[in-house]
């Protein structure tokens, strides 16, 4: 089955994510919250809370929102795996700022491009 998306994966599981949202009984940001946490408990990579930025910026969610969730469940899932889950955060938004930088550059580009044409 061909796909026209450069990323059909993450795609796929950011799909399931603003399903999830949508079907979910929940407001956004308890919602989204909510998953940190359980991907923090269960020591998800970086990768699975890049699914989450779009959802976070969507729900208004602030940076301090979430350490709140950290410093919650702390006691819970123990300080290695909150400070695991504080890298990975930091590393999926690194990699969304520079997804979207180069987003930006390229569609500079595409117009500074079509101006000339």
């Amino acid at each position: 089955m061909a796909t026209s998306s450069d990323a059909p994966v993450l795609d796929t599981l950011a799909a399931m994510t603003m399903d999830s949202i949508e079907h979910c009984g929940m407001d956004a940001a308890p919602l989204i919250l909510t998953r940190i946490a359980a991907l923090a408990a269960m020591d998800a990579p970086a990768i699975s809370y890049l699914a989450h930025v779009d959802p976070a910026i969507k729900a208004n969610l602030t940076v301090e929102q979430v350490q709140d969730v950290l410093v919650a469940i702390a006691p819970v899932i123990g300080t290695a795996r909150v400070m695991a889950a504080a890298a990975h955060i930091t590393e999926a938004l690194g990699f969304a700022v520079a997804v979207a930088e180069s987003d930006a550059e390229a569609m500079a580009m595409a117009e500074s491009e079509s101006r000339r044409s």
